[in-house]
């Protein structure tokens, strides 16, 4: 049975609400105290209390500072934080990796490199606390598998170092890329950048909740309270039969047939369907007619992404007309873990294929970009990721990892 969380992030998502989810799930406070001490900083304390949303009990879990850092923490000594302490290896990689996407984003929205983003207006103790309490919690749960819902950032403007900016913010905004969206409810910020960082550290599974069987439901309150809505994260912790290959679900098929197009253009327009929550796009060469060439442009999608990516093909081809088809697609589960090459992370994708079984893929783009760093052939990383995956799975006999190895090339 794989072991599977769900993330309804209805009215958002951020680091104290992933915590107290997590408590309100069963994850004793206890033990992330305990988990946390392996980050060696101090000055803090965890508190939980039971609060009322909406007529919703939730848990709110809020980290009290006592004595925070003098100054803001560059990325690199966040970075030497992690790799000092006592973490297990999981839980490092992943907080890299979440961190990480944090200062890309910030260095992205103020024109910096990510090596020179000081995290400041986050809060370094917090957002350690938050990413690394949320990971741990999640590791206490045994959870495999996780998916999660669209994503509601909120609305209106909030007050920052920088003066006023709008919902989402900047770097919220930057980091929304690639994954689905919406904005519903009061005018206040639902997401922040911790929150969404780790939901795609923890996932890049979209969709709705999926047939599992609930085990415990948990509900993590932010620290915002506004009237008629229910400002809470809730999390679905249940089991999928991993020796099932029966796992559906619906979507969407859009076909339309162009014979009178720029070939060059279909570059531009595939990118921008995927970057509009598009599954998949295929082009299919056919004869049209009169004998002309032509080509089949086709996308698979979910229902809440149907309209823009409809739009888009009538706004950004020749087309007249589009098929549009709803069907069942078949898919296996699926789950990321982070492993850390010489150079940067790469996630693995790795499809249960039942009966204890699996394959894994190392994320194209992790390898393309760790190839350009390392001025090393993509073929080359995506070789070594599967070689440090499977060495991370075999157990050990003392021998050095074929990331050591290159480590030590």
């Amino acid at each position: 049975m794989t072991r599977h969380l769900h993330i309804d992030a209805f009215s958002g998502v951020s680091g104290d609400m992933f915590l107290g989810a997590l408590v309100d799930t069963g994850v004793p406070l206890s033990a992330l105290e305990k988990g946390l001490k392996g980050l060696g900083i101090k000055g803090y304390r965890l508190r939980e209390q039971q609060v009322i949303r909406n007529s919703i009990r939730a848990t709110k879990v809020d980290v009290d500072i006592r004595k925070g850092f003098t100054k803001p923490l560059s990325l690199a000594t966040i970075k030497k934080t992690l790799k000092n302490s006592r973490l297990s290896d999981t839980i490092r990689t992943q907080a890299l990796h979440t961190f990480q996407l944090l200062a890309e984003a910030e260095g992205r929205v103020h024109g910096q490199e990510p090596t020179k983003v000081h995290f400041h207006e986050v809060g370094v103790i917090d957002s350690l606390v938050d990413i690394v309490g949320t990971l741990l919690g999640f590791a206490h749960l045994n959870i495999t598998t996780v998916s999660f819902s669209p994503i509601n950032l909120g609305a209106g403007t909030i007050s920052t170092a920088h003066g006023l900016l709008p919902v989402p913010g900047p770097a919220v905004a930057h980091m929304a890329q690639g994954i689905p969206i919406l904005s519903n409810g009061p005018a206040i910020e639902f997401t922040t950048p911790t929150g969404i960082a780790l939901v795609k550290t923890l996932s890049q599974d979209c969709k709705p909740l999926p047939p599992l069987t609930p085990q415990t439901v948990g509900y993590g309150a932010g620290t915002a309270d506004p009237h008629g809505w229910p400002n809470v994260l809730r999390v679905f912790v249940g089991s999928q039969d991993s020796d099932s290959l029966n796992h559906t679900e619906r979507v969407f098929q859009l076909e339309t047939n162009i014979d009178d197009m720029n070939p060059q253009l279909y570059e531009v327009i595939m990118e921008r369907l995927f970057e509009a929550g598009a599954l998949d796009v295929t082009l299919t060469p056919t004869i049209m007619k009169r004998s002309r060439p032509g080509t089949i442009v086709t996308v698979i999608a979910l229902s809440q992404d149907l309209q823009v990516l409809q739009s888009l093909l009538f706004s950004e081809t020749s087309t007249l007309g589009i098929r549009i088809q709803e069907m069942d697609r078949a898919i296996l589960p699926r789950s990321f873990q982070t492993i850390r090459l010489l150079g940067g992370p790469v996630r693995m994708k790795i499809a249960g294929l039942g009966q204890g079984r699996s394959k894994v893929t190392p994320e194209y783009r992790d390898c393309v970009t760790l190839a350009e760093r390392t001025k090393q052939p993509v073929q080359t990383i995506i070789d070594l990721a599967r070689r440090t995956y499977v060495s991370s799975k075999t157990p050990s006999r003392r021998k050095t990892s074929p990331a050591k190895l290159a480590e030590r090339k």
